[in-house]
């Protein structure tokens, strides 16, 4: 099934699978914190900075997919804050928020590399919506398709039956593959031995497990080696996979 978010609605991920990541940059910080309470609900990370340099400090950590941008800000203005976040990502989504109507600060706005406007007052709503179609256009996030599931930078593509971890290519056996698919349908849920006899192996448990355990090491040693582990132990109840540290 395509990811959804908290309240249904098709979840947008990065390329990797994990979460978009969101810069609220507004010096009223209630505001700031209803929008990033609204952005979280969406299953997005997000951070909030109150200034033009705390907003350019962030961006060099946070390296966000989107930044939601206020014109006026203590120490300098958001258009200046924009010329300075365009030289530390030159393709980043950035949605004003101005409390100005005038079409010359839109027109300004936009000049100077903006992607779009939202006058306060506004809506929570407007703001997501906007910024979902900010990411999908710019590429930065996409829905997944119903075929792909994502657990981490832990990619596996039910019809091509490609597997991916971090962009390098895993190679898996055909029984092998079936056990990924069945730990990345149920994320962070204990899978017992018996559930995946039957699902995996379609046959009762009973002096088979050791057969789980077998195929679980050949998962660990093409998909956690070297890496953060994914695929975790938990003893007299299964095993679970769930995003690496």
């Amino acid at each position: 099934m395509m990811p959804t978010s908290p309240h249904g609605r098709t979840e947008l991920l990065r390329p990797d699978g994990s979460p978009v990541r969101v810069l609220v940059v507004d010096d009223e910080s209630a505001l700031a914190d209803l929008l990033s309470m609204a952005l979280r609900y969406e299953g997005w990370e997000v951070r909030t900075a109150g200034d033009g340099a705390e907003a350019i400090r962030t961006t060099r950590e946070l390296r966000p997919d989107a930044v939601v941008l206020d014109i006026m800000l203590p120490d300098m203005d958001g258009l200046t804050v924009l010329g300075r976040l365009r030289r530390e990502l030159p393709d980043v989504p950035v949605l004003f928020l101005t409390a100005r109507d005038a079409v010359e600060d839109r027109i300004a706005g936009l000049t100077a590399g903006g992607d779009d406007y939202v006058t306060k007052p506004f809506s929570l709503e407007e703001v997501v919506a906007r910024l979902r179609g900010l990411l999908r256009r710019s590429g930065a996030a996409a829905a997944r398709s119903e075929s792909v599931l994502a657990v981490g930078d832990l990619i596996l593509d039910e019809d091509s039956h490609e597997v991916s971890r971090g962009g390098q290519e895993i190679h898996l056996t055909a029984t092998e593959f079936e056990l990924l698919r069945y730990l990345m349908r149920n994320p962070r849920r204990v899978l017992s031995k018996a559930q995946i006899l039957d699902r995996v192996w379609s046959y009762d448990f009973g002096g088979q497990a050791n057969v789980v355990e077998l195929y679980i090491s050949y998962l660990r040693r093409k998909i956690d080696a070297g890496r953060s582990p994914m695929i975790h132990t938990r003893r007299g109840a299964g095993y679970l996979i769930k995003p690496g540290e």
